[in-house]
């Protein structure tokens, strides 16, 4: 039975370049099914709308996480840290405290900005996070694309630098290979 993904981009923007790299990952091998799990509709985290239960959307939000194998969080970086619409995602998954449904989740970073530096802050404010939410983590390995617009076709929306793409193949491979290793920790 084949493994299944789920991809969170954390930009909402229409043509977000990280989108663009988060879809040529569904094209890089047939060994996993990807389920696209969108941030786009999830009210701002307040513990007052749990108190009746979770809204519609956090809880459909919810159950698409506990409904994969693993998670990819393709993200840009904003003034040099996580996008606001990723962190208020990550907030709503983190409830409640200590079994939430990305507690001991694979989870794999990857960043993609014009920059220069790629997305090195926001990762390493992702990874604090997540750390904090008791994820399992990709470790050791970083997706930092800088000049994305240059490998990038926008008006086709597809990835076009080859180097890019076989970085991208490597890692998903590692992904793959990490969701059938992780560790499980009492």
């Amino acid at each position: 039975m084949p493994k299944t993904i789920g991809l969170i981009c954390g930009s909402l923007r229409k043509n977000s370049y990280n989108r663009i790299i988060a879809q040529s990952l569904t094209d890089m091998s047939d060994a996993v099914q990807f389920r696209w799990i969108e941030i786009n509709e999830l009210p701002l985290f307040n513990e007052d709308l749990e108190i009746g239960g979770d809204p519609e959307t956090v809880a459909a939000f919810k159950s698409a996480i506990q409904d994969v194998d693993g998670i990819i969080i393709v993200s840009p970086e904003y003034n040099s840290g996580i996008p606001g619409a990723l962190k208020n995602a990550l907030d709503w998954a983190s409830r409640p405290p200590r079994s939430s449904v990305l507690s001991r989740k694979p989870v794999g970073l990857i960043g993609a900005t014009p920059g220069g530096l790629g997305t090195a802050f926001a990762q390493m404010q992702i990874r604090q996070i997540l750390e904090a939410m008791q994820t399992h983590i990709l470790p050791f390995q970083k997706v930092l694309i800088s000049q994305v617009h240059e490998k990038i076709d926008s008006d086709q929306k597809i990835l076009t630098d080859e180097k890019t793409k076989r970085y991208l193949e490597r890692y998903l491979q590692q992904f793959i290979h990490w969701i059938d290793h992780t560790p499980v920790l009492d």
